[in-house]
């Protein structure tokens, strides 16, 4: 008990010697010891990446999750070390919603059809998003996390240290100082100048120890650097895949779609109110007197089908020259009996036909042969 009342009463005294001391040297009325240029530099640089981590640690989580309330749900589930619930991303939800009213205004309608293409785009949508959160968060916010609740702490408390020991090394040459002067006037003052030049000397030691060791921790800071660099990169390459991945679906919807306007045109028009009541004298007197037939072009070797877009696989015979081999980059679903259903990573022969739209071609594998979109192939040499 007596040993902790001492302790109590030694920390009190030393912590209001710095408090008299940081007092002094506020009002200008006690010398300070300075740092060195580059230890100041190291000071400014860490304060910097501190600051700086930060601000793009926050941001980047608001990139990810824009919801504040679901950055702080996620906050509390970290800090209690347990897992955080799966959500449903905005594009997973959205994809519900079109499938289950595409289920009510009938799947077989062109409403309802285009609603469970545009679904299920929706869906895949949200799933690569989900996963590039997933790898952002453990490629890019967890070191930047680890940095600022783990080595930034860890120099923060020995700058603290570091302030301290200054602190009571001033303190020691303030008392050595006025000791000196007190010995030039009386002689019984030497004892307290032997005392404060020894007080000096451990805390010069102590000090200087210090000032080491956070000095290395400072220097650090350029691995920190490095570290957070290649995090960078892995972030980027991360956020480029899923912006591809997301073209590449709007891409595949888009042709989707562009199929199906065709008909969705005619449906239009066949139930326009206008069009089924108009009188016969005046829908005779608005059509042409002779109609006009688009003139489809003969392709040698070609069946006139093919240059009309329409393709039927069995009268389609590959050219002479001008075949080339295609590695599949994704999965693709044939929409019907003219396209070729693709799986990735397989490899098929490809060629083009006079007249075919240039964003697709003929594929072949073994006895199979359909369309296929370039944008899924990768063509080889």
């Amino acid at each position: 008990m007596e040993f902790n009342v001492k302790k109590l009463a030694s920390d009190a005294g030393v912590f209001f010697s710095r408090a008299m001391q940081f007092t002094e040297e506020k009002l200008g009325q006690a010398e300070k010891t300075e740092l060195d240029a580059h230890f100041e530099n190291l000071l400014a640089r860490a304060d910097c990446t501190k600051n700086w981590t930060e601000k793009i640690l926050r941001q980047t989580e608001v990139l990810l999750q824009p919801n504040p309330s679901a950055r702080v749900e996620e906050f509390l589930y970290e800090k209690l070390d347990r897992k955080v619930p799966s959500r449903v991303t905005n594009g997973e939800l959205l994809a519900q919603y079109m499938t289950e009213a595409a289920n009510d205004f009938g799947p077989g309608t062109p409403y309802g059809k285009t609603l469970i293409k545009v679904g299920e785009t929706q869906r895949r949508l949200g799933a690569a998003e989900r996963e590039f959160i997933h790898s952002a968060s453990i490629n890019f916010l967890t070191p930047l996390r680890n940095f600022l609740e783990g080595d930034w702490r860890t120099i923060s408390k020995e700058r603290r240290i570091l302030q301290n020991r200054r602190l009571d090394l001033d303190a020691c040459k303030a008392r050595l100082k006025k000791a000196k002067a007190a010995e030039a006037k009386a002689a019984l003052w030497s004892d307290e100048v032997e005392k404060a030049e020894h007080e000096l000397r451990l805390t010069q030691t102590e000090f200087d120890r210090q000032a080491e060791v956070t000095r290395l921790l400072l220097e650090g800071i350029s691995s920190t650097h490095v570290n957070h660099l290649r995090c960078l990169h892995e972030f980027v390459e991360s956020q480029t895949n899923y912006y591809a991945q997301c073209y590449q679906f709007m891409l595949d919807l888009q042709k989707q779609l562009g199929r199906f306007s065709g008909t969705f045109v005619g449906n239009a028009e066949s139930a326009s109110p206008a069009a089924a009541t108009s009188p016969p004298a005046v829908a005779a007197a608005t059509l042409p007197a002779v109609p006009t037939i688009p003139v489809v072009p003969t392709i040698v070797g070609v069946p006139n089908t093919v240059a009309e877009g329409v393709l039927n696989p069995s009268e389609v015979k590959p050219p002479a020259s001008g075949t080339r081999r295609a590695r599949v980059l994704y999965d693709y679903e044939a929409a019907d009996s003219t396209e070729l259903a693709l799986l990735a990573d397989e490899m098929i022969t490809v060629y083009s036909l006079p007249g075919m739209d240039p964003d697709w071609l003929i594929g072949e594998r073994g006895n199979q042969k359909g369309k296929v979109p370039v944008t899924y192939l990768e063509l080889l040499s």
